[in-house]
């Protein structure tokens, strides 16, 4: 069996303080221990590598210029070049995930994912290049937020439920001018009443609640919720007696929305019409549906099914 070589993955868009980061981390000898480390810098900014400061002068540097150089053969060329042990890479923020996670040589494994954001210009990145956004956002496993104005509550309300809305496990650090560090606490109530007798699921919030009700699905079993949607009555997944319930959610942009349903159960499915919008009153139910969910997950059990109009805003979304 091949050796596994791992991957420090640094990701974030131009003069978001990568370099700075992956800098200071060759500075520090218990990282950069004396093993070669192949330094792979895909975007070259302003601010440039010192290796005088190393830890060691272990450390490789190959430029990236284009994405198509990202191909297991040239990969796997460049650290046999150096006999490295690790490899860094400082990702262009312009390039998407995909490429480099395929083309990889396959003993090639991302040890850690790192995220680097400048807070001043987070808002208008996420507007403007959503798609680009949610890429680096869904499998960081530490976002930084650096250059964040202190005492901004509301910047950190913001940025708190954009990255949530995408990852739900990633860890967030807020980083001031001054270099002091924060870690993300917020905790947000669901935006509906789940100790109610029945929860309204608002036609504004299926997208949090589908999020959260997969992620916790054992905090809704046996609570009775109501939502409108769409009734998917011709699937050969199901066995008769089952349907699928959702809405169309859009994750990051109008070129990634797709229908994302729960199953149901109902008495009368042939009596739906496919692809009809319904309001729903369902007790959540915690169950095995092969072919359906890779293990237990919820159903929502029919206790009443109406007829109802498509909401204002068909397309459901995060935020």
């Amino acid at each position: 069996m091949a050796k596994q070589i791992p991957v420090y993955l640094f990701t974030g868009f131009l003069e978001a303080g990568k370099t700075k980061f992956a800098q200071e981390t060759l500075e520090d000898a218990s990282f950069n221990n004396g093993e070669n480390i192949l330094l792979l810098v895909c975007e070259e900014g302003v601010e440039e590598y010192d290796p005088s400061a190393f830890a060691a002068p272990n450390v490789f540097i190959e430029i990236i210029e284009d994405e198509s150089e990202l191909n297991a053969e040239n990969l796997n060329a460049l650290r046999k070049k150096h006999r490295c042990d690790y490899v860094m890479v400082e990702y262009n923020g312009m390039w998407t995930l995909d490429t480099l996670y395929n083309n990889m040589p396959r003993e090639w494994v991302v040890a850690q994912e790192f995220l680097f954001v400048d807070s001043r210009s987070f808002l208008n990145y996420n507007a403007n290049m959503r798609q680009q956004m949610v890429d680096k956002l869904q499998s960081c496993e530490l976002a930084v937020f650096n250059r964040f104005p202190r005492g901004d509550e509301e910047l950190k309300l913001q940025i708190h439920k954009i990255v949530r809305a995408t990852n739900r496990r990633c860890d967030i650090a807020y980083e001031t001018p001054d270099g002091k560090i924060t870690y993300d606490d917020i905790q947000l109530p669901p935006p509906y009443d789940l100790s109610a007798p029945v929860v309204e699921i608002g036609d504004a919030d299926y997208a949090f609640f589908l999020q959260d009700i997969m992620d916790q699905t054992e905090k809704y079993r046996d609570k009775v919720v109501r939502l409108r949607g769409k009734a998917v009555t011709k699937s050969r997944s199901l066995r008769p007696g089952y349907f699928y319930f959702g809405r169309d959610v859009m994750t990051c942009c109008v070129n990634d929305i797709r229908f994302i349903p729960l199953a149901a159960e109902w008495k009368d499915v042939p009596g739906l019409k496919n692809l009809g919008w319904y309001t729903i009153t369902a007790r959540v139910d915690i169950r095995a549906l092969p072919n359906v969910y890779d293990g237990p997950g919820p159903v929502l059990h029919a206790q009443s099914l109406e007829p109802a109009d498509p909401p204002a805003q068909e397309v459901a979304t995060f935020y």
